[in-house]
């Protein structure tokens, strides 16, 4: 894994004093530049950790969900390296949406497979994911890409992600001689956000800030924020 980070992803990723966005200010900002990562996201990381997985347990198929697309993209980019089928499933609104990441996944050989049940959005690809995998776990792993799921999915995750805040730690350290005052990350699927404050938990002078997406106002309903103001739902298979 370390090879492959290294060689193929091309870690460690910079660590980036923004001196423009506080001047004036007595803050220090830095970015974690995941988007310098092959693939464009901090996604390839654990989608590396695991394929090698699937292969060392003799799985010969490799299926995943994505809305955006990029977590397809870096599921098609790992396959494709390291020789593995790869099949996505992509809701069909998303499929229309997300047409060039669409094109990068069959670029690099993965069938992208367009969902049109439900809402023909990312629930319903991981709908049909979940019902691929349950008539194929023999020879198929599933690729999941958020830090949910049944165990051991989530500790998958956020064991392939923490090198993102090992990194940091490092680094602020080498800059700073000394730790942050706060990690903040943003929380859609929490991969990003469980790897960059995983080797900060026991850090109690460290504050952990999640951002969640307030969409059209958390007061309407339509917003990405589930972990401050969802409920309770079900995956149906």
């Amino acid at each position: 894994m370390p090879i492959y980070s290294k060689n193929y992803a091309g870690r460690p990723t910079a660590l980036t004093l923004c001196r423009n966005l506080t001047k004036g200010s007595k803050t220090k900002l830095y970015l974690k530049r995941e988007d310098l990562l092959h693939g464009g996201a901090h996604k390839t990381n654990q989608v590396l950790g695991q394929i090698l997985l699937a292969k060392r347990m003799g799985k010969t198929r490799i299926i995943a969900e994505t809305g955006a697309g990029q977590h397809g993209v870096a599921t098609a980019l790992a396959c494709a390296m390291l020789g593995m089928p790869c099949v996505v499933y992509m809701g069909a609104k998303d499929v229309e949406r997300q047409s060039p990441n669409v094109f990068r996944m069959r670029l690099m050989g993965a069938e992208v497979i367009p969902v049109q049940k439900g809402s023909c959005s990312l629930k319903d690809a991981c709908c049909e994911a979940m019902r691929d995998w349950a008539a194929n776990y023999d020879t198929t792993h599933y690729l999941i890409g958020t830090a949910a799921g049944p165990h051991p999915f989530p500790t998958m995750v956020r064991e392939f992600q923490k090198m993102i805040g090992e990194e940091i730690k490092r680094q602020i350290l080498a800059k700073e001689d000394r730790l942050p005052d706060a990690v903040i990350a943003a929380v859609g699927g929490g991969s990003n956000a469980i790897g960059m404050f995983a080797d900060f938990i026991e850090e109690q002078s460290v504050k952990l800030i999640g951002v969640e997406p307030a969409g059209k106002g958390i007061e309407t309903g339509e917003h990405g924020a589930p972990l401050k103001h969802g409920t309770t739902g079900s995956i149906s298979v």
